[in-house]
Order: C-alpha cells, then sequence, then structure tokens
C-alpha cells in the first residue's frame, strides 16, 4: 500500500512540476524532472518511510541520521540548490553554494510551488511556498544571486498569485538572451 501511495505522490508532484515548467517554457526540463526518485535507490526508500504529509527523506534522516535517498536525489538533480555546492578556492577552499544557471533557479522555485501543493493540499495558498523557504533559508548554503532570484520569485508569487508570476517569469526571463 506504502508504495502504491508513494508512487501517487511523487507522480502527481512530478506533473505540477511538469506543467509549471511547460507554461512558462521549460519543456525538457518538466519532462525530466525528479526521473530519479523513480530509481530504486530513491524509490524504495521513499516506499519504506512514505507518510503522505511530508517527504519520506526527513523520516529516513530521523531514522537514519541522514537519508540516503536526498543523497542520491540531490546529486543528479541540477534544480537543487546543493547540487551547486563546492569548494570556493577563492575563499580558502571553503564549502560555496555556485550560482545557479537561472533554468535551473526557475525549475527550483517550480518544485517548491509542487511540493507545497503536494504536502500541504487545500492548505496551500500562493504564500506557503515563501513560508516554507523562510523556515530553512538561513541553514541554506546557496550563492547570493540564485538566492536573490529565488526569493525574488517566491515573493512576486506570495503577492501577485502564480498566473502573473508565471506570465512575469515567461515574457520577462525567459525572453532574456544568455549575454
Amino acid at each position: 500500500m506504502k508504495a502504491w501511495e508513494h508512487l501517487k505522490t511523487i507522480s502527481h508532484h512530478k506533473l505540477l512540476v511538469m506543467e509549471n515548467c511547460f507554461a512558462v517554457g521549460l519543456y525538457k526540463q518538466g519532462l525530466l524532472h525528479d526521473l530519479s526518485k523513480y530509481s530504486p535507490a530513491e524509490f524504495f526508500v521513499g516506499c519504506k518511510y512514505y507518510q503522505g504529509n511530508r517527504s519520506p527523506n526527513a523520516a529516513e534522516r530521523e531514522t537514519r541520521g541522514y537519508s540516503s535517498a536526498w543523497l542520491h536525489h540531490k546529486g543528479r538533480n541540477k534544480h537543487h540548490f546543493e547540487y551547486w555546492i563546492d569548494v570556493d578556492t577563492d575563499k580558502g577552499c571553503q564549502i560555496a553554494g555556485m550560482k545557479m544557471p537561472v533554468k535551473y533557479v526557475i525549475e527550483m522555485f517550480m518544485d517548491r510551488i509542487a511540493a507545497s501543493k503536494t504536502y500541504k493540499k487545500e492548505a496551500y495558498t500562493d504564500r506557503s511556498p515563501w513560508e516554507y523557504y523562510v523556515r530553512r533559508k538561513d541553514v541554506m548554503v546557496i550563492h547570493p544571486v540564485s538566492r536573490r532570484q529565488l526569493e525574488f520569485l517566491l515573493k512576486k508569487l506570495a503577492r501577485d498569485g502564480e498566473q502573473e508570476t508565471f506570465r512575469y517569469i515567461r515574457e520577462e526571463i525567459m525572453q532574456k538572451k544568455p549575454k
């Protein structure tokens, strides 16, 4: 039963991200988003720790002290800021967030919307992704530019709603030519 529920949850999440990415022109990312969740390394762990109201990675982390599924996932999905953590030799070899390409910041934004909708269900509002972000932002190792971009989109969503924020992404961000 847990396997079926987990499959439904991750598929629902993936479909929401795909729809949102398509709405702003990120077709390839929408199609490929989170495919690693269907791999044995992530799927079976997700089934074991499935609860339905939060990520199974949190439950695995509480039980084992780490999440093997999350370690696998973040290393394969560029829309996670953790994928972009590296050693910054300009800062004396300390760990730092590297600047994310904007298309991955947008996918991360879409991922946060979908996760909030998936787990909050009827309690979701356009403020939910911002509220989730605020609770964890102080421990995020993310490049300052990528952080500003993500925060801008989350605040815009909370203030202006999904339709206007997606329009802005489509018409203002996606139309800019890379330098």
